[in-house]
């Protein structure tokens, strides 16, 4: 007796080519934020404000908004071109145009003084304070712009799951970055005339970590996690350049975009 045994041998896909690949994503987030103790500073005036709550401000969607490149701005907005430096290791520059929201009418302790012959002239020792819109109107929505260097890794991890196309990969990416920030600030202290207008404000650090959806081996879609460390010790607050503020927090951003990625040559 003889038989014949017939085997099916899995065809591997070949790992895709990276190396000096240049790429560009656009894309949204979300943001939020954690308490802030908020100093302001002038001539007249020295307090902190504690533990201070904020929260992002999403755009409605409208394709005029969220679409059009001239209105880039109006919604909370990512952008990043970078290059392949191997096939598993990028360096990039790009902006995260996150909006940041003190909320109005909650109650905070606060310490310093205040000499502006204004109602709420006075010493204060932790003392609970109304955020009404008289005393204070905060924002940075034109906006919280961290500009930042990431370097990241990148591997195709598809074939864990058995995604076995070369023309729809899965990757996981993760990395760390570090820029600056250049906020647009609209602050409204008391009766002073505000100063709206863009400046390097401080640093800020970051960890990011997401999964990458490559389709036809050039364009994607991205999602990615971000947690970070702001440092904005040199808000300006009126034209005269003796008012300031400053404030440190952490923020958790969620994003998601669609990009390409392509041999230059």
């Amino acid at each position: 007796m003889s038989s014949s045994i017939f085997s099916q041998e899995e065809i591997a896909i070949p790992k895709a080519s990276n190396k000096g690949k240049v790429f560009f994503y656009w894309g949204w987030n979300r943001a939020s934020y954690s308490n802030s103790d908020i100093s302001f500073k002038g001539e007249n005036y020295d307090f902190t404000l504690q533990d201070v709550v904020a929260k992002d401000r999403i755009t409605q969607f409208s394709f005029t908004d969220y679409i059009n490149p001239l209105n880039i701005t109006n919604p909370q907005t990512n952008f990043r071109i970078g290059y392949f430096l191997s096939d598993n290791y990028t360096v990039s520059i790009g902006f995260d145009h996150m909006k940041y929201v003190v909320q109005s009418y909650q109650t905070v302790n606060i310490n310093g003084q205040i000499n502006a012959g204004t109602p709420f002239d006075g010493v204060y020792n932790n003392d609970p304070i109304d955020l009404t819109n008289e005393f204070l109107l905060m924002e940075h929505t034109d906006g919280l712009n961290y500009v930042n260097v990431e370097v990241k890794r990148f591997d195709e991890i598809g074939h864990l799951i058995g995604m076995n196309d070369e023309n729809l990969r899965l990757n996981l990416t993760e990395g760390i970055g570090a820029g600056f920030l250049y906020p647009r600030t609209d602050i409204k202290l008391f009766n002073q005339e505000a100063r709206d207008e863009f400046q390097i404000s401080g640093w800020g650090v970051s960890l990011v970590a997401g999964l990458n959806l490559t389709f036809f081996k050039h364009f994607f879609v991205q999602s990615d996690l971000k947690y970070g460390y702001i440092n904005m010790p040199n808000i300006r607050t009126t034209a005269n350049p003796e008012d300031t503020a400053k404030q440190s927090f952490t923020f958790f951003e969620k994003t998601i975009v669609f990009g390409a990625r392509f041999h230059l040559f």
